[in-house]
């Protein structure tokens, strides 16, 4: 099939739109791929939905591969089955809410868990009707609080979510891991590098939980690797906890002043100027232990204060906190906040004093006291002595004071040990591509889905999750495959298999472009045709490396005498040859 550009709806531009901040956002509005409608929502050109189509069609044949089936749902879903799982309440403000007009309650889904297990349940009640696989491919909305990035981080997307049903965990095990070879399958035809690392699975629930991250410097998502094959997201990386330390001879703790210390690093400084029987090297930061205030916003509204405890030479990580307290959220506890626990000295803020306790189990302040696993029995540091100007050296943990439980919060660095003793990691920025989990009876039980087992006796079903995000992933190859010059699309997901400019002014070029246009649309090939009568060779040879199909055909000086230039966006290289050698390349 041919498609003329002349005819074709499009528009492209010579200058980056003033909004982009991506690679891929600036190429797909200047080749006319999409068009903003507003802050993170877009329209899509004709160019944008070919591309989109190829990417789902590689999508639908894998998940017909995998005996998945095709559904589709509304985007606009009622209240009342979200209400039933209690994401109604979890999602906050992630979800755009609305009413109808006589007042009921609906939501843009953001995911549609609870539509496909109510679904199942209206049609299934057997366990021979079981395992079971269904998916869609459909547009998807959250009120994204900074839309940025174009496609990347956007308010309305396209996601390929699947949903796997089975009667139990050997069943999932193996509905999880065809999804698993899918997605594998997928990502290796679009020509994409990925990584499978462990991930946490947030408000969706359940157990084992893994991301496909296509490594790029512009991915909002850092993980870790490790030489022996540890992969996981920074959320769901596991602190390494160390052996507990014999205290049975520490010496007991001492009071010192400390003016003005309100930093580590002053604090750090001050101890070495004061503190006898430094380490080798000094005191430093690791030495030292950071009490962190945190209001804690529960779902129901309640406002708890909680600190946190850290060596001193780490870092609140902020997605990290994110998932230790979801589904509540925590941010820096408010000045109104430490006036009403005066027992809370900003600065000076530690588990121990010489009263006694202050957080802790033993507290009066009602305040719970969360630490690293690092800080484990017997370990020693300096910290806030809860007294202004005054800080305490060897407080000893499990000895001096007690804790309400570990937290996974600090930062990761380079060089941390994995989790499974494959050695130090390393950290890189990925963009999340996929998502898959084994989200066991959680939704299954809130809406009631039970199905008969060979007994006769009520099942309840335990189901898996599978998303893939189909406008991220168009994003991401459009960073991935593109120059200074133009989008470079792979050849399975570009709008066209081959670009012909026909160039000059006289009609040699034009009937030569026709003949192999025609064998072309023999071989039964999506062509683009520059026909474009009063457009110069330049404005259509930057078009043609803009709009990124990776297979240019160049008909101009050389028609005379039957001969077209093939240009192979990919390499670079540019070779002129006769129609017919062409032609048989390009249909090869």
């Amino acid at each position: 099939m041919v498609t003329r550009l002349s005819k074709l709806f499009v528009r492209t531009l010579r200058e980056d739109p003033s909004d982009a901040e991506v690679r891929s956002h600036k190429l797909l509005v200047r080749a006319g791929y999409i068009r903003r409608q507003a802050p993170g929502v877009f329209a899509w050109l004709p160019l944008g939905l070919r591309v989109k189509a190829r990417l789902e069609q590689i999508i639908r044949e894998e998940m017909a591969r995998a005996d998945a089936q095709e559904v589709h749902f509304p985007a606009l879903m009622p209240r009342d089955p979200y209400e039933q799982t209690g994401r109604w309440d979890e999602y906050g403000d992630n979800i755009f809410r609305l009413q109808d007009r006589h007042g009921a309650d609906y939501l843009l889904a953001p995911t549609h868990e609870e539509a496909f297990t109510l679904l199942v349940k209206d049609l299934y009640n057997s366990y021979k009707d079981l395992p079971l696989t269904i998916y869609q491919i459909q547009d998807k909305y959250r009120d994204e609080a900074r839309p940025r990035a174009g496609l990347l981080r956007g308010r309305e997307f396209t996601m390929k979510d699947a949903y796997s049903f089975d009667v139990n965990e050997e069943g999932l095990d193996k509905s999880y891991e065809a999804q698993r070879d899918a997605y594998e399958r997928i990502f290796t035809r679009l020509g994409m590098e990925y990584a499978i690392v462990k991930a946490d699975a947030g408000a969706m629930g359940g157990s084992r939980s893994e991301e496909f991250l296509h490594p790029t410097p512009v991915g909002e998502d850092t993980f870790v690797r490790s030489a022996g094959g540890y992969a996981a997201n920074v959320e769901a990386y596991t602190t390494p906890v160390p052996e507990a330390i014999d205290y049975s001879d520490a010496p007991a703790p001492v009071v010192f002043d400390s003016p003005g210390t309100k930093t580590i690093e002053t604090l750090v400084a001050h101890a070495n100027e004061v503190l006898g029987d430094a380490p080798e090297g000094g005191w430093t930061a690791a030495h030292t232990l950071k009490n962190v205030v945190l209001a804690v916003v529960h779902p129901d509204g309640e406002r708890e204060i909680v600190v946190v405890g850290i060596p001193g030479d780490r870092d609140i990580d902020e997605k990290r906190l994110e998932v230790a307290f979801a589904p509540a959220e925590a941010a820096p506890a408010t000045p109104e906040d430490l006036a009403k626990i005066p027992a809370l000295v900003p600065g000076f803020i530690g588990p121990w004093s010489a009263a006694g306790a202050v957080l802790g189990e033993e507290s009066t302040s009602g305040v719970r006291y969360l630490v690293d696993p690092r800080i484990v029995d017997g370990s020693s540091w300096i910290t806030g002595a809860n007294e202004v100007d005054k800080h305490v050296r060897g407080v000893v943990a499990g000895r001096d004071f007690t804790v309400d439980g570990t937290i996974e919060a600090a930062n990761v660095r380079e060089g941390d040990l994995a989790p499974d003793g494959s050695g130090p990691v390393t950290l890189e920025r990925g963009m999340e591509i996929g998502h898959i989990f084994q989200l066991g009876r959680k939704y299954a039980e809130a809406l009631g889905l039970k199905v008969l087992d060979e007994n006769g006796k009520l099942q309840t079903v335990t189901m898996g999750s599978y998303g893939i995000g189909v406008t991220r992933v168009m994003a991401a190859i459009a960073e991935l495959s593109s120059d200074d010059k133009g989008l470079i699309w792979p050849g399975s997901i570009a709008p066209f298999d081959v670009h012909v400019v026909a160039t000059g002014k006289g009609q040699e070029a034009y009937d030569l472009a026709a003949e192999l246009i025609e064998g072309l649309e023999k071989a039964r090939l999506d062509v683009l045709f520059d026909d474009r009568p009063k457009v110069s060779p330049g404005v259509k040879f930057g078009d043609a490396e803009l709009l990124g199909v990776p297979q240019l055909v160049v008909v101009g000086r050389g028609a005379a005498n039957g001969e077209v230039e093939l240009w192979d966006r990919r390499s670079g290289e540019r070779e002129t040859m006769p129609v017919a050698e062409a032609l048989a390349r390009l249909t090869a």
